[in-house]
């Protein structure tokens, strides 16, 4: 904040409640910091900005933003990628070829139409890299889809079933 960063905290919502609420002076017009412990009231130089995150989708009631810290940001959602950009993102961090790739692409979007009828959330970008990297070292895919995919997205055993259905007939 001195030297006119930006701060980013990550999952924000995992933080303490009572522990968050430091930041609202400094996230609103006041721009401050008070350190009560040693007496100082930290100013914010204008080049500062605090950016956070959070997953707002799936997070219990007892893990959301409270209202008075969201007031305090600008808000920006994203969704998935679209297919093509998703393969190609897949394909770089994990370098497997293409139509594998389409394939791990195909099966996520499966897994997200499931979102609210047995699955919190589809399986993200995230584990569809896991998943590549595992078919890079030679991992057949519905094994490799079953262990970083479809264990992440359930316990469930029917549903953890199903999902293993739904990547035997992509794979």
């Amino acid at each position: 904040m001195r030297s006119g960063s930006i701060c980013y905290l990550d999952e924000i919502v995992e933080a303490r409640k009572d522990t968050t609420v430091v930041i609202h002076p400094l996230c609103d017009d006041r721009r401050v910091l008070p350190m009560e412990k040693i007496g100082e009231l930290l100013e914010a130089p204008d080049e500062f900005c605090m950016a956070i995150s959070y997953n707002p989708g799936y997070q219990s009631v007892l893990k959301d933003l409270k209202q008075s810290t969201r007031q305090r940001f600008v808000a920006l959602e994203f969704d998935y990628p679209n297919a093509a950009v998703e393969q190609k993102i897949v394909e770089t961090e994990t370098n497997i070829d293409s139509e594998t790739a389409k394939q791990l692409v195909k099966f996520a979007q499966m897994t997200r139409n499931l979102k609210g009828s047995g699955l919190d959330e589809g399986a993200s970008t995230r584990l569809l890299v896991h998943a590549g990297k595992l078919i890079q070292t030679g991992v057949n895919p519905v094994t490799a889809c079953k262990s970083s995919i479809s264990q992440a997205l359930t316990d469930d055993p029917e549903m953890l079933s199903a999902v293993n259905e739904l990547s035997s007939s992509v794979f």
